[in-house]
Order: C-alpha cells, then structure tokens, then sequence
C-alpha cells in the first residue's frame, strides 16, 4: 500500500535520531521515496551524508539556498509530498509547531504546506510530561496532526518513562493505516498478550519468557486496519500500543475477568502466554528457608480463557484466535490444540530456545484453520501482525 508514495521526511535533533536511520531504510524496502530534511540539532546525532545514502536522495538542511529558492524550495518540498514525517519530533519543534513558528526549513515547511503531518514525539520523560509540552500536542492534534507514540522505556540519559520515540516498525505501521484501507473499521477486537505472574508469595512468581511483543504488535496492526482494540496484557516487556482501550492485569484469573467483561467483541486473539497453574493458596508473607526442609507448593489448574471464550453460545465472537507456543511437533500440537479448545484458528510457532523467538524480534509460525496448515516464512513480528490482520479484516468481512 505504500509503493511510490513520497514522503518528506523530518529528522530533529534528539538522540532517537539514530533511529531515523532504519526508519528510512523500512520506508524505503516497502517502496516508498524518502525526501529528508535535517535540523541543524539533528546533524549532532547523524551525518547528512548517511541519510543521502539511505534514502537515495538529496538531503535538504538549509531555508536560504540560494539554488533551491530561487524557485521557492522550501514551498515545493512541502507540497510535492504525500505524507510530512517528524521523526524524532523534540519538544522543540513541536511548540513550533503549535505556535505556528517558522525560524528553519524544518519549521517552515511544516507551516507552509497543506500535506497531512504525522510525528513521531522522542523527548525526556520530563519535558514529555510538561504542561507546556502536553498543551502544544493538544494543540497541533487539534490541528489535524497526526500523533505516534512515545513508548514507556530507558532514557539516554538514565531515566525511565513516557518519552522514548516509537521504533521505526511502529511508525511504518501507522504510515501504513494513514494510506491503507480500514477493513475492520467499526469491528471490535479483543487482544491478550504478555505472560502472567502467578504469586507465590509478596516477592515470588511463577511465570514465563513472552515478552508480550507479538501481541502488542498485532494490536498495532488491528488499529492501524480501522478496528477499536481491547489489549488485556499482563506485565510485558514492551509498551501498549497507542489507540488501545488497555487493560493490564497480573494473574490468569484476572485476566479471565478481564476479557470477559470486554465482551462482546466482533474478534478475539489470545496471544497471551497465560499460565497453566497457580500456586493453590499463595503466602501474604515471604517464604523463609528452614531447616526443616523445602516448601511445599501445591497447584491448581487456572482457568482456560481460550477455550472458555470458543465454547461460548451466546456473546462468543465470530471469529476466535489462540496461539501455541511449542516445542517439539508444532503442527501436530497445535492442530490437536484448535480441535480441543474449539477455536476457529491457531497462530502456532516453535519457541525452542535455538530459534531465538521468543523475546526476539522475528517469528515463524503456522497457520491452522479449518482448511489445514499453512506455514509462513520467518518475518518481523510487526510483519506477522501485519499479516494476520489482514486475514482477519477478511474473515470479519
């Protein structure tokens, strides 16, 4: 869907800069042409000339060359595009933004086209969380420009919250959904994903190694096709997706509450990685060593929520997702699996620690539906997600 679409690409000046640098290479394998315009701030963190060479074009820096304006450059940059990015976008060019200031190319492009925007926000989390910061979003979101991200995550500068820019996969899916049909529009989708903790006791748990990013990006993906998401996750290692109504919870049985009061819904995906067993009665105190030996753990089996949600009769989606997690036989596993919990499909993948899956960021799985088995390459997670929304806004069609 982006094939020879042109993009007028921004890069500000912020250490997610870097990054930058593989969001026009992801740009560019999906066939897009990319038009970069550098802040002088932005050449501190990456070379023009690394980013002419990415992007395969010229890079633009400066509002007075005499060359490109004497044709009034900085007017046909901004409107012979189809799509102006910000990425990073500071805190800085954002209030001008707001405030409609035009004192570099940058700026002035912005204020001088009638091209849709998008940004990708990157900042410190206290610039982020600012009230002079948060009034300008408000007013340039206000102004029809398009907002994605920040994630939650680790500063360069050693802090940790709101601020970090979304990674370029992130943002190529959002430049996705602002060109690409909304098949799901007006379609309610249910997602899980992450592991969950199972308490032992107040410092203990039991859990497992999803790092919830499949799931978070296939919410991406469903959002990007028009759909409104209910993302239920347990603690995962990644951000939510932006758009999502998100419901975080810690254990199975919380999670079982969760998606039922999210009901009913057009879809459900379970991608969560959601424990088998909980320690029957956890202790409200740290469990001490003794000399009288180990404890004793006893276990119940916690609640099936994929099953649950496939044998229902009455609110039960028309279309229900599990995912299978294996070892050794997947296919063989993961068709027995469908058949027993009464799903309509299963995304099956082989997480033996040799293939790097889970808690990377690629994915090789197999499709099992009612037609049978079908096997795709290994592709980012974004592009899996990507993927099987589409086959869902098929299915739901």
């Amino acid at each position: 869907m982006l094939q020879d679409k042109r993009i007028l690409l921004i890069l500000t000046g912020g250490i997610a800069a870097y990054k930058g640098l593989d969001l026009i290479r992801r740009l560019r394998e999906r066939g897009v042409a990319v038009t970069p315009v550098l802040t002088r701030a932005a050449e501190q963190f990456v070379t023009p000339l690394s980013v002419s060479a990415l992007a395969g074009e010229k890079v633009y820096r400066d509002l007075f060359d005499l060359t490109e304006e004497a044709e009034m450059g900085h007017i046909q940059l901004s409107r012979s595009a189809d799509l102006i990015l910000v990425a990073p976008a500071t805190a800085d060019i954002i209030a001008k933004m707001a405030q409609g200031r035009a004192d570099d190319l940058a700026s002035t492009l912005l204020l001088a086209t009638d091209t849709p925007v998008m940004i990708a926000p990157a900042m410190n989390v206290r610039m982020w969380d600012h009230p002079a910061t948060q009034r300008n979003l408000a007013q340039i979101a206000g102004d029809g420009v398009a907002v994605v991200g920040p994630n939650d995550g680790d500063m360069a500068c050693g802090e940790f919250g709101p601020g970090r820019m979304s990674e370029p996969l992130e943002i190529v899916a959002a430049v996705e959904a602002h060109f690409g049909p909304k098949p799901l529009a007006g379609k309610h989708v249910l997602v899980t994903s992450g592991p969950t903790h199972e308490p032992i006791d107040p410092v203990r748990y039991i859990a497992n190694r999803s790092s919830g990013a499949q799931g978070t990006a296939l919410a991406r993906a469903l959002i990007a096709a028009g759909a409104r998401v209910t993302f239920v996750t347990g603690p995962a290692d990644v951000a939510p997706p932006s758009g999502a109504d998100v419901v975080a919870v810690q254990t199975a049985q919380q999670m079982h509450d969760a998606v039922h009061a999210a009901l009913p819904a057009d879809a459900a995906v379970f991608a969560a990685a959601v424990a088998d067993w909980r320690v029957s009665s956890a202790s409200d105190r740290k469990l001490k060593k003794s000399k009288d030996g180990l404890p004793v753990l006893e276990f119940a089996e916690n609640p099936d929520i994929l099953a649950g949600v496939a044998q229902m009769t009455d609110t039960r989606p028309a279309l229900v997702v599990g995912f299978a997690a294996e070892t050794d036989d997947v296919e063989a596993h993961a068709t027995a699996k469908r058949a027993r919990k009464g799903c309509d499909w299963i995304v099956a993948n082989d997480v033996s620690p040799e293939t790097g899956i889970m808690g990377g960021s690629e994915n090789a799985v197999i499709l099992i539906t009612e037609d049978g088995a079908e096997t795709w390459p290994r592709m980012s997670k974004q592009d899996v997600a990507t993927r099987l929304a589409e086959r869902i806004g098929n299915r739901l069609v």
